[in-house]
């Protein structure tokens, strides 16, 4: 599966959930073209980043200092499957920053979420991930609004995709 199969930037939204094209929202963070001015269009452009695949930017977006190894290849070894991302909580204080999220996935046919709150510092003007702290959520009620933003059901839309 290669991008184009992933997003067909001219016609869809971008991954990160914000209204605007890729090519207009996500694109010029991920070709270099531009930096991300506050974490959370750091974490959204990674969340995007992880929907396609651009596991060289994951890399060069995250600390050194906290990589611990983590290298494009491992990054590149996952099949999930991404649904949907919902930013809970996003605060900055100079040259730090935490966002709090749900990144919504599918695997082998099970529906879970990424619940985090993501730290980030400044360090010659661009933002990095350091870390993140995990937390436990729960799957949306079958009435609920879908996880992708669909705006239909859950019931009627991904929950659909674990049968």
């Amino acid at each position: 599966m290669n991008n184009n199969d992933l997003l067909d930037a001219k016609s869809t939204h971008c991954p990160c959930g914000s209204s605007r094209p890729y090519e207009q929202c996500c694109e010029p963070y991920h070709l270099g073209r531009a930096v991300a001015e506050i974490p959370e269009r750091l974490m959204r452009s990674r969340y995007c980043a992880f929907v396609l695949r651009h596991f060289r930017y994951l890399i060069a977006t995250h600390h050194p200092q906290y990589l611990h190894g983590l290298t494009e290849q491992q990054l590149a070894q996952g099949k999930t499957q991404w649904l949907g991302l919902e930013v809970m909580s996003s605060t900055q204080q100079s040259e730090y920053g935490e966002v709090t999220f749900k990144a919504w996935f599918i695997e082998n046919k099970h529906i879970d979420a990424i619940y985090e709150c993501s730290s980030f510092i400044k360090q010659d003007g661009h933002w990095f991930y350091t870390h993140g702290h995990q937390m436990q959520t729960r799957l949306p009620g079958r009435n609920d609004p879908c996880i992708c933003h669909s705006g239909k059901k859950f019931k009627q839309c991904c929950a659909k995709r674990t049968g």
